[in-house]
């Protein structure tokens, strides 16, 4: 019992009613008993990323779950890896030197050949907007660093289909067509 319980306590006046019993909360479930879902074996993920030390960081923890890395270290790099074989999975950094990260969203979800690839960006900065525009442009997730071994891993969980692979949330919606928008009509008996 703390300091101030005890103040509170022989402050407060009796109610009459007897006090409810305390019920103990709920213990959280500690992460490492629920055993994380990893994609398939081999899966390939591009890292584009500026820092030696995030690709490092990326590439370890990636390739220790079973994963194939691919690293970038601009933008116009990681675009060429994606036009000599498409990935499965891209971490993508915002600031990148010359074309930034949010360009090369743009480029990556122009092109008929990568623009079903999942995007998680990356950024250190705080500030919220960028996470938002990274939305708005198509990205599928956003991580901020410093990140965690733990956070790497439930990003791509959240990502993945029935099949363990890493798929764009909007791949799995059905895709609208101007017949399927509009609703039937229920005929008269």
């Amino acid at each position: 019992m703390s300091i101030f319980d005890r103040l509170l306590g022989s402050v407060r006046k009796p109610t009459g009613k007897p006090e409810a019993p305390a019920v103990p909360p709920a213990a959280p479930v500690e992460r490492r008993q629920r055993k994380r879902v990893n994609a398939r074996k081999g899966t390939t993920v591009l890292i584009i990323d500026d820092s030696p030390t995030v690709v490092a960081v990326l590439r370890k923890a990636l390739r220790s779950a079973g994963y194939d890395t691919r690293e970038a270290l601009d933008a116009e790099q990681g675009l060429a890896l994606i036009a000599e074989e498409a990935p499965e999975l891209i971490f993508l950094d915002i600031i990148l030197p010359g074309m930034n990260g949010f360009n090369a969203l743009r480029a990556i979800r122009k092109l008929p050949a990568s623009q079903h690839i999942p995007v998680i960006m990356i950024s250190g900065n705080e500030h919220a907007t960028e996470q938002f525009y990274a939305n708005r442009i198509g990205a599928d997730d956003f991580m901020k660093k410093p990140f965690s071994r733990h956070e790497i891993f439930a990003r791509i969980e959240a990502l993945l289909d029935e099949q363990f692979v890493p798929r764009r949330k909007v791949d799995a919606a059905p895709t609208s067509s101007p017949t399927a928008a509009t609703p039937a009509t229920p005929t008269a008996p």
